[in-house]
């Protein structure tokens, strides 16, 4: 299976699918997007401050995804991170012109792009190009090996893990801890703000709607078994959230659902995550052999939708949440 760049658990660094796992006006959702048309995506970014952010008047004190205490004195000034969904966090709350570093996968936003990267962060780091850069702030991720997170801080360095959220109120609080260590408190409380209102609109306007049964491509490089994610997963939770039902809410976690299975379940929607190195189509999806009996196939009912958008743990999951809920329930939509 492939990696879903930084996010969620070992399992979807299965194939090149996954080389992984700011605030935007409060919007109406839109309706649902033709099969055969990929979703344009709002860009929800908070705009780079122009002056160096003052010193807090008092330590900040943050409990870190892995259960540790970082107290820092003043607001991160030079920050490193790790992983590309803390590259995009640390942007949505308006602190890009503090990252000095970011891992070779780190591409949203596109500014990330000018930021040095510190090569690979899968494997043995590049202690010596990360010191270089003379951090006060490492940014690691839920999927930072321990060894790696303990080699940063015997050079002397402070790390924050960033934790895996397991829900949205979990994703809003890892904003408003890179916030506030950041010094961008204001910036963050008010992108949480906005993605609450829009988050909460959907579960309004899906609330009593019938559950739409689905299934979730994760690679399909097997067509006969694709990767998929099951119960107890941020995307099994998200599906149930936007109305769906998940055809592979069995397998726990992330696995393989034969062919067989998925024919049998009939799903009534199939979505994919997209990206610019996912080779399926809506198109080549619908032309596999033996998916054609599927009723979401005979009634065109596939969709590709950016794999970021539901497999990266960001500000961008409120989006994904949205574009899924439309196209399971386009007449709960304004169009």
């Amino acid at each position: 299976m492939k990696n879903v760049r930084i996010c969620f658990p070992v399992v979807l660094m299965v194939a090149a699918f996954m080389a992984a796992c700011g605030t935007v006006p409060s919007r109406p959702v839109s309706s649902a997007p033709t099969p055969t048309t990929q979703v344009e995506v709002p860009v929800t970014v908070a705009p780079t401050p122009t002056l160096m952010v003052p010193a807090s008047p008092t330590p900040i004190v943050v409990h870190d995804g892995a259960g540790r205490t970082l107290t820092l004195d003043a607001p991160a000034q030079r920050i490193v991170s790790l992983a590309p969904s803390n590259t995009e966090i640390v942007f949505s709350v308006g602190g890009g012109q503090q990252l000095v570093g970011r891992d070779e996968r780190s591409d949203y936003p596109e500014a990330a792009a000018s930021v040095e990267s510190i090569g690979s962060t899968y494997g043995e780091l590049n202690i010596e190009a990360i010191v270089s850069l003379k951090p006060d702030l490492i940014l690691a991720a839920a999927v930072t090996p321990p060894e790696q997170v303990k080699a940063l801080e015997q050079v002397g360095l402070s790390v924050f893990v960033v934790g895996n959220p397991d829900d949205f109120p979990a994703l809003f609080d890892n904003l408003l801890q890179v916030g506030a260590l950041t010094g961008h408190t204001d910036v963050a409380e008010a992108l949480v703000s906005d993605l609450r209102a829009r988050y909460a609109a959907v579960l309004d306007a899906v609330d009593g709607a019938d559950s739409v049964s689905l299934f979730y491509e994760i690679d399909g490089s097997d067509p006969s078994a694709p990767w998929t994610t099951g119960s107890g997963t941020f995307q099994d939770l998200m599906f149930s959230l936007a109305g769906g039902k998940n055809i592979a809410a069995d397998i726990n976690g992330w696995g393989q659902m034969s062919l067989e299975q998925i024919v049998v379940a009939d799903p009534q929607v199939i979505i994919f995550g997209g990206g610019p190195f996912v080779p399926t189509t809506v198109e080549s999806l619908k032309a596999r052999t033996g998916w054609g009996g599927i009723n979401a196939v005979k009634n065109a009912q596939v969709y590709d939708v950016n794999t970021d958008l539901i497999d990266l743990p960001g500000p961008r999951l409120v989006d994904g949440l949205e574009q899924v809920a439309q196209i399971l329930h386009p007449d709960r939509f304004e169009p």
